[in-house]
């Protein structure tokens, strides 16, 4: 007897991806109202339509669910700010367009704002986890990218990168913390800082380079 694509591997298939959709779902919403220290599997649980043991089919416990939830906004804004990047003709547009496509997605996007809101010090605690280190991985090969283009100077990509995203992430969470949010001073803000310390560190090694033309 022949496997239909309702019965099939497809179908379970499809339902386990929208299963696990809608407890992320679900979960974003609870840990934006309630934050990660009030909220519980069964707060999360209840906002599907789903049976309790479900939830451990698909996550160990609250910990592993709330870094999918933050892994799933992470991929989505990576990849907005790399674009928004890649755009940029000179130094200032390519630090400026980071930090606004990234200030103006919290702003923006409800549950991501009071997710950050809420969770700001459970967030930080989370840091140096690979939902965080991508963006820094990524940001140093952008930099890498716009050094050999001219429009970054040259500077240590990791030390940069690494300053970047914590300067993103904490003016961020006091972005959140202001009503109303102010995603162009935010912008304007991290930019004049980054961009004083980019220029200073171009010139520094501008003139270790002219000082070996010397020699």
């Amino acid at each position: 007897m022949s496997v239909t694509a309702d019965s099939g591997p497809g179908r379970r298939a499809a339902t386990k991806l929208a299963n696990r959709a809608a407890i992320i779902a679900a979960a974003r919403a609870v840990f934006a109202e309630m934050g990660y220290g009030g909220a519980t599997v069964r707060d999360v649980v209840r906002r599907t339509e789903l049976a309790s043991g479900t939830f451990y089919n698909y996550f160990s416990d609250k910990e592993s669910l709330f870094r999918a939830v933050l892994e799933e906004s992470a991929v989505e804004v990576r990849a907005r700010v790399r674009a928004a990047r890649r755009q940029a003709r000179s130094l200032e547009e390519f630090v400026a367009a980071g930090y606004r496509e990234y200030f103006g997605f919290l702003a923006s996007d409800p549950e991501a704002f009071e997710l950050m809101r809420r969770n700001s010090g459970t967030i930080r605690a989370m840091f140096d986890e690979p939902i965080f280190g991508a963006g820094v991985e990524e940001l140093a090969a952008d930099l890498r990218a716009a050094i050999a283009l001219g429009i970054v100077p040259e500077l240590d990509t990791e030390y940069m990168a690494a300053a970047m995203v914590g300067a993103a992430l904490e003016v961020g969470v006091t972005m959140v913390r202001r009503e109303p949010p102010d995603v162009e001073g935010a912008t304007r803000f991290a930019t004049t800082v980054l961009l004083g310390g980019m220029e200073r560190l171009g010139r520094a090694s501008g003139s270790e380079a002219a000082s070996l033309d010397r020699a």
